[in-house]
Parts: C-alpha cells; sequence; structure tokens
C-alpha cells in the first residue's frame, strides 16, 4: 500500500526488512527509487501505481546491494539510474558467469524463491558528479557519499523538503560500515558519508531510510546524532549505548549480533596488534 508522507512523495513498505520503496510524482509520471524485494510485493506496487493513474517514467538505485537494486516487468521499462560506482558494480557482478548464483547467495532463505533476479542491477550511470536525477519531474538532489557502499547516494526532493537516505538513517539498523572494500577506512567513509547528509538536514522536513521508519526533522536529527555517536564509539573501542544494539525491537534482536560482528572486525585479537 503507497502511503503520501510529503506533497507528491509515496511510500510502499516491504515487511521482511521494512524496506521503504520510494514514489516520487512527476507530471508525466512516477520515479520509483529502490524498489523491492518480493514478487508479490512489486507486483503490489505496480498495481497501486496504476490504480492511482501513475505510469514509471524512472527508477534510482541507491547503491547496490541486493536489496536496492531490483526491478519487476511490471514496472514498466522506464530507465534506471544510479552513481557512477554503483552502475559499475552492477555491470561487473552481471557480467560473471555465476552472478545468479553469486546474488542467491546474498538473499535471506525466507524470500529466496520470491525475490525477482531477471531485471536485477540494469542501471544507468549517472553523469560523473551529477547533481540531479535526470528525468521531467521535481528536482531530485543526488547527495553521493562514500559509506555503507561503494556509490551510495541520498536523495533530497528539494520541493518536498524529503530526503530518501537508503542504508542510513534507520531506527531499526545500526549504521553498517563496508567492511568488505579492500583499501578503504569503513570508519572514516561512514563518517563523511553522515556529514554529507548533515549538511542537507536544514532543508529537510522529512526523512525516509532504506529501512524502519519515515521520521520527521526533529527525529532526523536525532538519528543522524545517534548514527555519529555509534561510529566514534566503534572507532574509539568504547562500548556502545545505541538503544538498537541493546533495547531494540521485538524481532530485531539480530541486530545486536551485526553489532558484534562490527565490533570484532576492529578489536585486536591474539597475535594482531
Amino acid at each position: 500500500m503507497l502511503t503520501e508522507v510529503a506533497d507528491g512523495v509515496l511510500v510502499h513498505r516491504s515487511e521482511l526488512l521494512r524496506n521503504n520503496i520510494v514514489v516520487v510524482r512527476g507530471p508525466s509520471g512516477a520515479l520509483v527509487v529502490d524498489p523491492g524485494v518480493t514478487n508479490g510485493e512489486l507486483r503490489c506496487l505496480a498495481r497501486d501505481l496504476r490504480e492511482r493513474g501513475e505510469r514509471v517514467v524512472a527508477g534510482f538505485a541507491t547503491h547496490p546491494d541486493w536489496d536496492h537494486a531490483l526491478w519487476h516487468a511490471d514496472l514498466g521499462d522506464a530507465p534506471r539510474y544510479g552513481t557512477v560506482r554503483c552502475a559499475a558494480l552492477l555491470r561487473q557482478l552481471r557480467s560473471e558467469p555465476d552472478w545468479r548464483a553469486t546474488f542467491a547467495r546474498g538473499l535471506p532463505p525466507e524470500i529466496a524463491d520470491e525475490t525477482p533476479v531477471d531485471l536485477f542491477g540494469l542501471v544507468t550511470a549517472l553523469p560523473s558528479g551529477a547533481a540531479e536525477v535526470p528525468w521531467d519531474g521535481p528536482r531530485v538532489r543526488v547527495v553521493e557519499h562514500p559509506a555503507h557502499a561503494p556509490g551510495h547516494a541520498a536523495l533530497l526532493v528539494e520541493p518536498a523538503r524529503v530526503l530518501v537516505a537508503g542504508d542510513m538513517l534507520s531506527d531499526v539498523f545500526v549504521p553498517m560500515l563496508d567492511d568488505a572494500r579492500e583499501g578503504s577506512d569503513p570508519v572514516a567513509d561512514h563518517l563523511t558519508g553522515l556529514q554529507r547528509l548533515a549538511e542537507v538536514v536544514p532543508e529537510v522536513d522529512v526523512v525516509v531510510p532504506g529501512h524502519g521508519s519515515v521520521g520527521d526533522a526533529r527525529e532526523l536529527r536525532a538519528r543522524l546524532a545517534a548514527d555519529l555517536a555509534y561510529v566514534r564509539a566503534l572507532r574509539d573501542g568504547r562500548p556502545t549505548d545505541d538503544p538498537r544494539v541493546l533495547r531494540p525491537e521485538p524481532g530485531w534482536e539480530w541486530v545486536a549480533d551485526l553489532h558484534e560482528g562490527q565490533l570484532r572486525t576492529r578489536t585486536p585479537g591474539p597475535g594482531r596488534g
């Protein structure tokens, strides 16, 4: 079901990981951001759009994670965009002979047979340094940063003052650092990403995270502060007092395991450090 969160901006919730699919209305159709994650949910999204008289004229993937670069035939064949790095990683993955098996290994087992594969990752790169999504609609600014995944971008729907945050600023997930990328400093990258988002906070009334609850401007500031505190505690080797770890919502207790994994990555073991 589509829910309007600001003038011309709607959200469709996917249940398993609370993915938020964002729809931005334009004069000739809709921009769809990060649609997912099962065939049934994507068909529902397409049906909801048809019933509202909306056709899809553009898509956008905030980053190359499996649940943010999906698509479904029922949404049509509109151009789909991502940053240069996002598009390059997806293109590289799809060029591998066994890419479907690689894709399947990353899926939660509960939905492994329900997630559409064929149109995954077919993303066109924006021009390098592009300032906005190229579509016939309200200005949607691209805020690229190095946190969480290569080529990650948040989108600022300027007229509606909505920040589509991708996998940042969640009320259920702690910051997820990009520990898989060699030759990078995931903590520094994440802090840089949060700083980039902080720069647009004065322009935002509504934040839509990739996972979790939609928040207002006050909630946005609280989440930004919480994420900064969490990442700095990891950096400094201090215990976290983050409620997403210590007092998670029922069913989200596994976020504590995610935290423990990130903590172990930064804790020297025998013979290390």
